[in-house]
């Protein structure tokens, strides 16, 4: 199985995959509606609508194991993130990102060292996961913001190659 071939729901509850998204630069973070880092969620946004025509997508997962900081149901979420920050890129079910019942999607990312040279579980929430098309993939800290150039950079050079 790939990445883009695990199932997973989106917060509606559709059934899809990473492989509706194939093709395009995915920008994957695991998101919290009531975290320090919960304001990245208007840069994720910023990304999102500066980089879409070219085939890029932020992908959200929502998820509360780090301190119990996504605890909403996925309507909640879903209107907490539409109305507090005008989130318009997919959101995915609520998912476990670490442990033994960690989502497959995230064994394959959690694989993947970023700058630091940290590979395996996820620190704290919004750790992102840049998917180019090819299928590489470069990790980034929690507290690398969307808007760093390092970020940004990494984004622009998968959609240009």
């Amino acid at each position: 199985m790939s990445i883009f071939t695990e199932s997973i729901h989106t917060l509606q509850g559709a059934a899809t995959s990473l492989s509706a998204f194939e093709g395009k630069t995915i920008l994957a973070v695991n998101v919290a509606s009531k975290c320090g880092l919960t304001p990245q969620y208007t840069g994720l946004e910023a990304l999102q609508e500066k980089y879409a025509a070219n085939g890029f997508t932020v992908v959200g997962f929502p998820c509360n194991q780090f301190g119990a900081q996504e605890p909403g149901s996925a309507e909640e979420i879903e209107t907490f993130c539409s109305t507090t920050y005008g989130v318009t890129f997919p959101m995915m079910e609520k998912i476990d990102v670490n442990g033994d019942t960690r989502h497959p999607i995230y064994s394959a990312l959690t694989s993947v060292a970023d700058a630091e040279g940290h590979s395996g579980d996820i620190r704290w929430n919004f750790e992102k996961f840049l998917i180019a098309p090819s299928g590489a993939i470069t990790r980034f800290s929690p507290m690398v913001g969307p808007d760093d150039e390092t970020l940004v950079a990494a984004i622009e050079a998968s959609l240009n190659a």
